[in-house]
């Protein structure tokens, strides 16, 4: 082993909790940079996705789960309370992100699933800048004391990047010693056209969650670079005609203001001039469908 491997850090840590606490806005802004995708929808988060930060002789991999929930009754439920559930057991740091005053019964099942962890517990306390009144966070404080008695509790915003440093050197002093498992410069273990999918469907979540829960999930049929231009094909399947036909909007406006927005942080991401063409597909029960959702993707764990 040489000398700088020595000095070196590098360890897992689970970003867990509840939908919609914040979590996939906590990774990005620790990277510095938008990986996972984010909506004011529970459930935006359906993939575990990896955020490697690389820096001064410490790499975190940052693993963004989907949030714990009890309602389950669809088989896309359960994969993503399977998938969340099982990044507990492999890690070295959990960060079990909570939501200022508000307990619910998904944290509920979320501490208890995390106490079966034997990694080291961070309790972030997040969206903390929405409150006036810092002080009704004193009984909060005490009763995460109470459930996870050995975790650390810190209050932050994820949106504002307030406390996050202080989040980061907790999170750094608790990996293990050893070398990188990840090249320095690089920030994901997922492939460009997984980024590209993922993106498609926040817009889809945006700007109908309501309508659009998870029904909706995104196949990338076309991913090739032709001179400076990249062309990209994207099929978006839904379950029902009126999920179609919501998706399409009247005169095709809806899809093709998803594209649009798609396509401009598609090129962000990628730096590249992008062509982006959309299609919408019926493919009915995919999300109750165990042997469909393999064959969509949603086979990581």
């Amino acid at each position: 082993m040489n000398e700088s491997s020595v000095s070196e850090r590098c360890g897992y840590v689970a970003i867990v909790g509840r939908p919609n606490v914040g979590k996939s806005t906590l990774l990005n802004y620790i990277l510095g940079q938008k990986l996972s995708i984010t909506s004011r929808k529970p459930q935006t988060t359906q993939h575990t996705l990896l955020g490697i930060k690389t820096s001064d002789g410490i790499q975190t991999v940052y693993v963004d789960t989907p949030g714990i929930h009890g309602d389950a009754k669809k088989a896309i439920n359960r994969y993503m309370n399977r998938n969340a559930r099982s990044v507990l057991r492999d890690v070295d740091v959990v960060v079990f992100v909570t939501d200022r005053t508000e307990w619910q019964s998904d944290d509920e099942i979320t501490a208890e699933a995390i106490k079966l962890s034997k990694a080291p517990v961070i309790v972030v306390i997040n969206k903390v800048d929405l409150l006036k009144d810092k002080s009704v966070l004193l009984p909060q404080l005490q009763m995460l004391q109470a459930r996870l008695p050995n975790a650390e509790i810190i209050p932050v915003s994820a949106t504002h990047g307030d406390n996050l440093k202080t989040l980061e050197a907790l999170i750094e002093a608790k990996l293990p010693v050893g070398p990188f498992m990840f090249p320095d410069d690089q920030v994901t273990d997922r492939s460009e056209r997984f980024l590209v999918a993922e993106i498609i469907r926040e817009k889809i979540v945006r700007q109908l969650g309501e309508e659009i829960p998870y029904a909706a999930t995104i196949q990338i049929e076309r991913f090739v670079t032709e001179g400076k231009i990249l062309h990209i094909d994207a099929l978006i399947l839904v379950e029902r005609d009126g999920q179609k036909a919501i998706i399409i909007g009247k005169g095709g406006a809806r899809l093709k203001r998803i594209g649009s927005e798609a396509r401009q942080d598609i090129e962000s991401l990628l730096e590249n001039k992008v062509m982006l063409k959309l299609w919408v597909k019926v493919k009915s029960g995919w999300s109750d469908d165990e042997r469909a959702l393999k064959s969509l993707g949603y086979d990581d764990i």
